[in-house]
């Protein structure tokens, strides 16, 4: 399909929930294809679709080292979340030139509708988890960066403006 140009910060729709997904269709595998190319252009480890504009509960995650192991989910929802915590340094191609070490559970259970239209339930550990935390955020119109304190946010925001 295309490499997808990333939405700029502070777009409105970066900041909206995305539209369930009733079914899996032509235009959804389309996005899906978007999605895969441009995450692979950056690189990166997942994408939603409202990063590229596309105001739809899709996302893409692939956290293998091989690469070539993308999950595409439809309407991702987090069932089930570890006590326990991991910390990454996430950034985002909405706001390119910074990042920021943000702590979230190390395993989460995701419920969502997979490439095939079936409902799917699985179980992601360490980046695989990160990823689909952090395109679930995107998806419910949050960023990493409202992870952490006011004033580490504005820093932030303030850094990447600057660039």
């Amino acid at each position: 399909m295309s490499v997808r140009k990333c939405i700029p910060w502070p777009d409105k729709r970066l900041r909206s929930k995305a539209a369930d997904v009733s079914e899996i269709t032509d235009e959804v595998r389309a996005v899906w294809a978007d999605l895969i190319d441009t995450m692979e252009a950056m690189p990166g480890v997942g994408m939603g679709a409202n990063q590229i504009g596309v105001m739809l509960r899709l996302a893409v995650v692939d956290a293998s080292n091989e690469r070539g192991k993308v999950i595409r989910m439809a309407n991702p929802e987090i069932l089930h979340a570890s006590a326990e915590l991991r910390e990454h340094d996430e950034a985002s191609p909405n706001l390119p030139g910074v990042s920021a070490v943000i702590k979230r559970p190390r395993a989460v259970t995701v419920k969502f509708m997979n490439d095939k239209g079936i409902i799917d339930r699985r179980d992601f550990v360490g980046l695989w988890a990160t990823s689909v935390q952090h395109q679930i955020d995107h998806l419910n119109g949050k960023l990493y960066f409202d992870h952490l304190s006011r004033v580490k946010r504005t820093m932030l925001i303030k850094k990447a403006q600057k660039l």
